[in-house]
Formats: structure tokens, sequence, C-alpha cells
């Protein structure tokens, strides 16, 4: 006779400083869709940790604050997909790993001379930009369904604070839950 194990639907995702960090990363998107709408010229870039998030750019802090709880607010309302960036890391990652392996799979076997590895150049080239293309797709969805998270739960903003070194100006959002 066997013994059936009962199947757990939690995942390392839904670790509790997993989940965070991932729900912070979706805030901070959020944040940056609502940002980039009122600033579209303003260079800007984020970066989420356990803690909070960052956000680098040359922004008056009220106005990220208001940014911060419209997108937290937004979250909650169900626009999850403001949580999904698409110039997230997570997709220059992904692009970077599909690049690479195509143009090295695509070098595979094509002997030890110079000449030969030349003679490929245009293959690795062709399949390096085939994987750019279709990796396109595939870091929103890691995104969507790994690095982010769309729904905030119980997450809180505890304080904004401004920071600049030099010319570089920075926002620290700490959060909680």
């Amino acid at each position: 006779m066997t013994k059936e194990v009962p199947v757990s639907s939690s995942s390392i995702l839904d670790i509790a400083p997993v989940s965070r960090v991932r729900r912070n990363h979706g805030l901070e998107h959020a944040t940056l869709h609502l940002l980039a709408e009122k600033y579209p010229r303003t260079p800007m870039a984020g970066h989420s940790d356990l803690g909070g998030f960052w956000i680098l750019g040359d922004v008056p802090t009220e106005e990220l604050r208001a940014a911060v709880m419209e997108a937290l607010q937004r979250l909650r309302n169900g626009e999850h997909s403001l949580a999904v960036h698409p110039n997230c890391g997570t997709n220059i990652a992904t692009s970077g790993v599909f690049a690479g392996l195509a143009a090295g799979l695509s070098m595979f076997g094509a002997g030890q001379r110079v000449r030969d590895k030349l003679d490929r150049l245009p293959m690795a080239v062709m399949m390096a930009t085939f994987a750019l293309i279709l990796a396109q797709p595939v870091g929103l969805l890691i995104q969507e369904r790994v690095t982010t998270a769309g729904e905030p739960g119980d997450l809180q903003v505890v304080d904004i604070t401004p920071s600049s070194q030099g010319r570089m100006k920075a926002h620290r959002v700490l959060t909680e839950g």
C-alpha cells in the first residue's frame, strides 16, 4: 500500500523574503510607469530589495510620493500589468542569455582555424538577432511570473527619503509588510 504525499501549491516565490522583494519590484515598476507619464524626457531607473526600492532620477520628492501612493492603490485595484516594465533588468538579462547561447551554439563545431570561425560569424549574428527578438516576450513573461508581483498584498510605504551623490539624484522608498 502506497501512502499519498500531499502536493503543496507553494513555491520558492512564496517564501517571505522572496515575496517581499517581488512585491517591492512590482511597486517600483508601477511607480516608474506613472513617473514616465509625468516626466517623459527624464531618465529614471530603479532597484528593488527586501527593504523597499530606489528610484534614480531628478524627480521632486512630493511628486515621487504621490506616484508611489497612486501606484500602490492602482496595483491593489487590480492593475497588475503596471508591475511589468519593458526596461527591466530581467529583460536585459534574458536577452543577453538568449543571444549569447544562440551565438555560442552557432559557432559549435566551427573548427580550430580563425577562418572557420569567421565563416560562421554571419550565422552567429543572425541567430543572436533571432534570439533577441524571441527574448523580448520571454523577459516580460519572466517578470510577470517570477521577478515581480502585481499584487502588493499588505505592503505599506513607510518612508521616502531623498538622496544625492554629486549630480545623481535618488530616493529611497522604504516598505514593510
